[in-house]
C-alpha cells in the first residue's frame, strides 16, 4: 500500500527553497498519517504535484495534501490529477469533486440545496464601484472581498465606508464580496472535520488581536471544541449535499450568525475538499481514521 502525499515547493521540506510560514501544518499532517499507514503495512511519500506524471505511477493512492499553490495553476492542477487518475491511481479527493470545489461559485449550488450561506455578491473583476454598491446592498459598514479561486485568505481584501479602495483599484480576478460579520472576531470560525462522511473533530479558530483572518499565517489560534449535536448536524447537512460519494476527507467551515446568542444558527463559509488543514493536533485519532478509510478504498 503505497500512498503519495501531494505537496508543492512552499511545503516540501527537502526542495532547498524557502518554505511558507505555515508549512509546519504540512509536517503535522504527515506526522499523523505516516505512522498510521505504516502500522497497516503501508507507506507515505511526499511528492511535489508538479513532478512528471510517471513519478506518480508507483502509488496506489494519492492524497492532495498541501498543494497550496494550486490556485496559481488551477487548470494545470486539475489536468494533472485527472491524468494521475486516468493512469490508474486513486486520487483523494476525486478530480470531479475538485473541479466543482475549486471555484467558490460552488456556494451557489449549496445555497440552492438549502444551505445557509453568508450573503454574497459576485464580481468578474471587482472595482471601487462594486465595493460601494455592496456596502449599500448589505447595509454593512465593512465588506470582505475574496478570490473565487484561492485559499488561505491570500489575496483577500477588506474595505469599509471610511476606508474605500482607490478609484482605480481592481481585484484583478473573479471575486465574491460578503459583509464582514463581527462574529469572526468574537466566537471565531468553527471547523468541522469529516473522514469518509463521518464527523471526526471540531476546532474553534480565532484571530489575533486586531485581525479578522483566522489562519496561522496571521496569528490565528486553534482550540479543540466539543460542538453541540445541533451544530454537528448543521455541518453534516452540508457534507451530505456535496456531489458524489462521501469524500475521503472534508472540512466544513462555519460562522455563527449572531455570537450574542439571539440567533445560534451557523452560516457556511466554505466546504473545503481540496487541501484543507485537518488539525491533527486537535484530533489525535485523525491519522488512524484516514488510514482506515484509505485501506477500505484500496480493498
Amino acid at each position: 500500500m503505497k500512498i503519495g502525499f501531494l505537496a508543492c515547493p512552499a511545503t516540501m521540506p527537502s526542495t532547498g527553497g524557502e518554505r511558507r510560514g505555515d508549512a509546519f501544518e504540512h509536517d503535522l499532517q504527515v506526522a499523523a498519517l505516516r505512522p498510521a499507514l505504516e502500522a497497516r503495512g503501508g507507506s507515505l511519500t511526499e511528492i511535489d504535484w508538479h513532478s512528471p506524471l510517471e513519478d506518480f505511477a508507483a502509488f496506489d493512492l494519492v492524497l492532495l495534501g498541501t498543494v497550496w499553490d494550486y490556485q496559481d495553476h488551477a487548470d494545470a492542477f486539475v489536468a494533472k490529477i485527472d491524468a494521475i487518475e486516468k493512469a490508474g491511481t486513486i486520487v483523494c479527493n476525486s478530480p470531479n469533486l475538485v473541479r466543482w470545489n475549486i471555484d467558490k461559485a460552488y456556494l451557489k449550488d449549496l445555497a440552492a440545496q438549502g444551505a445557509q450561506t453568508i450573503p454574497t455578491k459576485w464580481a468578474a473583476n471587482a472595482g471601487r464601484a462594486d465595493i460601494v454598491s455592496a456596502l449599500k446592498f448589505f447595509g454593512s459598514d465593512k465588506v470582505v472581498v475574496k478570490l473565487r479561486v484561492g485559499g488561505g485568505a491570500i489575496g483577500q481584501e477588506i474595505f469599509s465606508k471610511a476606508d474605500l479602495p482607490a478609484a482605480d483599484w481592481r481585484m484583478g480576478a473573479p471575486a465574491l464580496i460578503q459583509p464582514f460579520l463581527p462574529t469572526i472576531q468574537q466566537e471565531g470560525e468553527l471547523s468541522f472535520v469529516f473522514i469518509d462522511g463521518a464527523f471526526s473533530h471540531a476546532i474553534q479558530k480565532t484571530p489575533a488581536s486586531g485581525e479578522y483572518r483566522i489562519q496561522s499565517l496571521y496569528g490565528g489560534k486553534e482550540t479543540p471544541i466539543t460542538p453541540s449535536d445541533a451544530d454537528i448536524a448543521c455541518a453534516l447537512t452540508i457534507m451530505q449535499a456535496l456531489p458524489g460519494d462521501p469524500p475521503l476527507y472534508a472540512r466544513i467551515d462555519m460562522l455563527r450568525a449572531d455570537a450574542e446568542g439571539a440567533d445560534g444558527s451557523l452560516l457556511l463559509m466554505e466546504a473545503e475538499v481540496i487541501e484543507p488543514f485537518l488539525y491533527p493536533m486537535q484530533g489525535p485519532d485523525l491519522g488512524d481514521r484516514i488510514a482506515e478509510a484509505i485501506v477500505a478504498r484500496l480493498r
